[in-house]
């Protein structure tokens, strides 16, 4: 059985371990934080996200993780722009139509500010602009769908947070650690 690792990847990581991007750029990635061999990303966390990243080398595991076809469920801490009304609310979980086709249905609801690690650098709030905590659970994982799909019902994502892809959560995982699952 190969070893799979929960990591909490922090603001601003790359989801790989090396940086392939403009010559001479020192973009943190994965080695800051994880020193284990033959374990890579099942699946992928934008830069300006954070939270839940699965690292295995069992090539089945990862496809199970990234592939929509197996529809193992996605939750995230999303912090949006304003208060989502239930038209809003409802358009998530009904699917949204996005220029790559309607995304699947979501399990979507407001919650409380959940209490989280400090972000660096912190979420810019703007005083005369409301935001609101929701918690946000999709069955695929296309390209900043989570973000795509709060813009296209009007509410910005401000911060992104995995906290659970399937049975695997962020609970006890601090910000840039990691355990094995």
């Amino acid at each position: 059985m190969s070893r799979v690792i929960l990591l909490n990847k922090p603001f601003g990581v790359l989801s790989q371990f090396t940086d392939k991007g403009l010559e001479g750029s020192k973009r943190p990635t994965l080695s800051s934080y994880v020193d284990v061999p033959e374990v890579y990303p099942a699946g992928r966390l934008d830069r300006d996200s954070e939270g839940l990243l699965v690292l295995t080398g069992d090539g089945r595991l990862q496809a199970q993780i990234a592939d929509p076809k197996f529809k193992k469920p996605k939750t995230y801490l999303v912090l949006v722009e304003r208060i989502p009304d239930e038209a809003a609310l409802q358009s998530l979980r009904d699917g949204i139509d996005l220029k790559d086709g309607k995304t699947r249905p979501a399990e979507v609801a407001p919650i409380d500010p959940p209490e989280l690690w400090e972000r660096d650098p912190p979420v810019r709030y703007r005083k005369s602009v409301p935001d609101c905590w929701i918690k946000l659970t999709i069955r695929e994982g296309r390209n900043r769908q989570v973000r795509r799909m709060t813009a296209a019902v009007g509410h910005p994502t401000l911060r992104l947070v995995r906290w659970s892809v399937g049975e695997w959560s962020l609970d006890g995982i601090a910000s840039g650690t990691w355990r094995d699952a």
